[in-house]
């Protein structure tokens, strides 16, 4: 998992609350098994027509918002469904981190093991920070975990809090299996010390 640590970037803002998980990833891009390849089906029924044509019209696809890495929503985003995939959609499409003012529990479970940054602050500064990024061309933002930060080039600076834990799996890019892997040595001696039974080695067999 990638470590998370100081991030600066393009902002996009999507100001709509209630984001759920099929606006996310919709239920028919669900057929991989692999975490990667569902960036281009991001929102896609937004960004597309009934039809399936895109319309061009969605935040996303405004060409002063390529390339952005921070997505700035509305209140409760992640809700609906605890598809992990959702996750995985916006970490594929480029994003590192979303900026609301809440999130869905399961959804934000799912961004730290994934090692996604869910940034919560405020409405009236996720307001302001959707304002910026629609009104300053190429609107940056600076996400700094190791502070707990959110600041700008121009005047502004929110702290955000996040459990212990969680900031030193995200800085130190460990998911459930790294945290495993940290005590490798440990289950190796153990094991040694604990043979399998000579029932299992036969069922193996």
């Amino acid at each position: 998992m990638k470590p998370f640590g100081v991030h600066r970037g393009r902002v996009a803002p999507l100001d709509r609350v209630n984001v759920d998980t099929d606006q996310i990833i919709p239920k028919q891009f669900l057929k991989r098994i692999e975490r990667t390849g569902f960036g281009e089906f991001l929102f896609y029924d937004w960004r597309h027509a009934a039809a399936g044509q895109r319309e061009e019209t969605f935040v996303l696809d405004q060409p002063r918002y390529k390339g952005a890495s921070i997505l700035v929503a509305g209140k409760n985003f992640g809700c609906g469904s605890s598809r992990e995939h959702a996750v995985w959609a916006l970490g594929d499409f480029g994003f590192r981190a979303v900026i609301a003012s809440s999130f869905a529990d399961i959804f934000a479970n799912n961004a730290t093991k994934n090692g996604f940054l869910t940034v919560c602050l405020s409405e009236a500064n996720a307001f302001e920070l959707m304002r910026r990024a629609r009104e300053i061309d190429n609107y940056q933002l600076t996400v700094d975990l190791e502070t707990c930060q959110v600041r700008d080039d121009q005047s502004f600076a929110a702290g955000f809090q996040v459990d212990e834990f969680v900031r030193h799996c995200l800085m130190n890019g460990l998911d459930d299996i790294g945290l495993t892997l940290q005590h490798e040595a440990e289950i190796t001696a153990y094991e040694a010390k604990h043979p399998p039974s000579v029932a299992l080695q036969d069922r193996a067999k």
